[in-house]
């Protein structure tokens, strides 16, 4: 199958283009380049350096024909979407209605849509919380990913273009970026390993539920290759963990005591986030197999090797 992955050069989706070709796959990467990185796209996949808004990703579509579409390319970050949400609309919607509307006029068969869990859901009572909850986004970027995946649903009733939209807990592991937003594991492990000050938002009892990056794109392959499946799934361990305790992790596999403060809360972040994964066990027949502690242990190994040859 010729699988097209756009934001195949960023962190998660690097790992999906590795993972596709090793199951055998051909794989071309759409990536702008605004946050990924050509070093992290095998050499076995095209790349073509095109944002998911312009006319030219038609252009890629016609010069690839694809069969399926793994669709990464986003505006990521709550705190810029809650500062910019104008930007994060065009990007998370305008630029997946322009996929859309390629994958209609090309017959794409397969849409895998990366979407959110805790931003589409936002505070609820139920934990972990499972896919038949209300959705809430307390910020613009929940809204936008959710908006999308209502496009994609309707592109499937309308025009028969399968899709499905996987739902994220907070992904982490190697090729996250360190310097953003976004990541905490990434951010915390280079300062930590750099001996510089570390800020937590808030008083750090917020939770979240981490996953580790190979096993999200385990959970993207499968999602590829059962195309019976079309509701959205939640990716994510149903382990919640603080933001404290995963500072604590962190320093114990460095072997280094970071010197941390608080600083106010971000807005638009939901205090408590872990998601209830037991559909993608049942649908895909998905469960993660990294735990957080080996997960961690491989993050800060690479970030480690990172430093030493800089």
């Amino acid at each position: 199958m010729k699988v097209l992955v756009t934001g195949g050069a960023g962190f998660i989706g690097s790992h999906i283009v590795d993972r596709l070709l090793k199951a055998g796959h051909e794989v071309a990467v759409v990536d702008d380049l605004s946050t990924g990185h050509r070093e992290f796209v095998d050499p076995r996949a095209t790349l073509h350096v095109a944002d998911v808004r312009s006319p030219q990703l038609a252009e890629v579509f016609e010069a690839e024909r694809p069969d399926a579409v793994i669709h990464l390319a986003a505006q990521a970050e709550v705190r810029r979407s809650v500062e910019d949400p104008g930007l994060d609309a065009a990007i998370n919607i305008g630029g997946t209605l322009n996929l859309l509307l390629c994958c209609r006029r090309h017959r794409v068969s397969r849409v895998v849509y990366a979407s959110t869990g805790g931003a589409i859901y936002g505070d609820t009572a139920v934990l972990p919380t499972p896919e038949d909850q209300p959705r809430r986004p307390a910020s613009p970027y929940g809204i936008s990913k959710l908006v999308a995946e209502h496009y994609l649903a309707c592109w499937g009733a309308l025009y028969g273009v399968g899709g499905i939209a996987l739902r994220y807990a907070n992904v982490f592991g190697p090729r996250q970026n360190p310097l953003g937003e976004a990541g905490v594991v990434a951010i915390f492990s280079r300062r930590i390993l750099r001996r510089e000050p570390i800020t937590i938002n808030g008083d750090g009892e917020q939770t979240r539920d981490y996953v580790y990056v190979e096993d999200v794109a385990d959970a993207n392959l499968r999602a590829l290759e059962r195309i019976e499946v079309s509701d959205p799934v939640n990716i994510g361990t149903g382990v919640e963990t603080s933001v404290n305790a995963l500072l604590k992790r962190l320093e114990a596999d460095a072997g280094i005591k970071a010197e941390a403060s608080h600083g106010p809360a971000k807005p638009g972040e939901q205090r408590r986030s872990v998601l209830d994964a037991s559909a993608a066990k049942r649908v895909l027949g998905w469960t993660p197999h990294v735990t957080l502690d080996e997960g961690l242990r491989r993050t800060v190994s690479y970030f480690r090797k990172g430093e030493k040859r800089s």
